[in-house]
């Protein structure tokens, strides 16, 4: 059963000139599309009065937001099947499916990776910040898939969180794209959510208050006419990274119309499959690497476009 919480927060200078959507979703770690209701609801209110989203805050304001909170956990759902590519005492590493969400954003939701793990390693639950993500060091696009890793403890958890904070993983995706492609190179253009569009992101301007460093390395693996295969290495987590950079340097992801990539009628989703990850074990802190296989589905793209996988480097 659920229950509505008010958090009242407080703008402090560092925050003074966001909007108040941003604010409190960062503030309290809630979803884009969990934050238009609110909104719409008229739950989020700054100093007394119903707020709007496009509001910038000031110091010292008051925002309160009164929010229906989800069960503390995620529900255990036995249906999905998880397949583990490594596991010890204390970290996993599964093969999430494209498809299939990270974790749910609304009470009781089942289908998604942290369901699975929950059901499986119950531990998972409190080992996460927050109960629902079942023990998620990170996650990845619903279409996107690839290597997830999970703690089985808070400690580690932590572990791997300061880890992608401090940049020392090395995630490496694999991608499709059309479009002009030097050998390598490396992109470095600060994201943010676009203002009219919030399902997508967008390079923001200089000084954007907004604004979140993005850092991309790019590698081609294979070419083939007008098509690609690109080896991709964020240093960054920023949502919708590796889409966003590859289209804004003319080489939008094959089947990702969002960002206005050549259409795939028969693969059904964008080509992005989180292929390598690498982070230092909590308890060793030697690097622990996994790596998950090209799922078939991308693997009959690439023959329909002359490429085959894998391929050398």
């Amino acid at each position: 059963m659920s229950t509505t919480t008010t958090h009242t927060l407080t703008v402090d200078a560092a925050k003074a000139g966001q909007r108040v959507d941003l604010f409190v979703g960062e503030a309290l770690g809630l979803s884009r599309a969990r934050m238009k209701r609110l909104f719409e609801e008229g739950q989020v209110r700054v100093d007394g009065r119903p707020a709007k989203k496009g509001l910038t805050v000031t110091e010292g304001q008051k925002v309160a937001v009164t929010v229906e909170e989800a069960p503390r956990e995620a529900v255990p759902d036995t249906d999905f099947p998880l397949v583990v590519l490594h596991e010890d005492p204390t970290l996993l590493f599964v093969d999430k499916p494209a498809g299939r969400p990270s974790h749910p954003l609304q009470p009781g939701e089942t289908g998604t990776v942290a369901n699975a793990l929950v059901a499986r390693y119950p531990e998972v639950a409190q080992a996460s910040q927050d109960p629902r993500e079942g023990g998620l060091c990170h996650r990845l696009d619903v279409e996107t898939s690839g290597v997830l890793a999970a703690a089985r403890t808070r400690e580690a958890w932590t572990s791997v969180r300061e880890a992608f904070s401090h940049r020392a993983v090395d995630k490496r995706y694999v991608a499709l794209v059309t479009g002009p492609l030097a050998d390598e190179g490396e992109v470095e253009v600060p994201l943010r959510h676009h203002p009219r569009h919030p399902d997508r992101v967008e390079p923001a301007p200089y000084g954007a208050e907004d604004a979140r460093e993005a850092l991309s390395h790019l590698r081609v693996l294979a070419r083939s006419g007008d098509y690609s295969l690109v080896e991709v290495q964020i240093l960054t987590g920023v949502l919708h990274q590796v889409r966003a950079h590859l289209a804004g340097v003319g080489a939008p992801l094959v089947g990702d119309a969002l960002y206005g990539g050549r259409e795939a009628p028969e693969l059904g989703r964008f080509f992005l499959h989180a292929r390598s990850l690498t982070v230092p074990h909590p308890v060793t802190k030697e690097p622990v690497k996994v790596e998950s296989p090209l799922p078939p589905d991308l693997v009959a793209e690439l023959g329909r476009h002359g490429l085959s996988w894998p391929v050398a480097g």
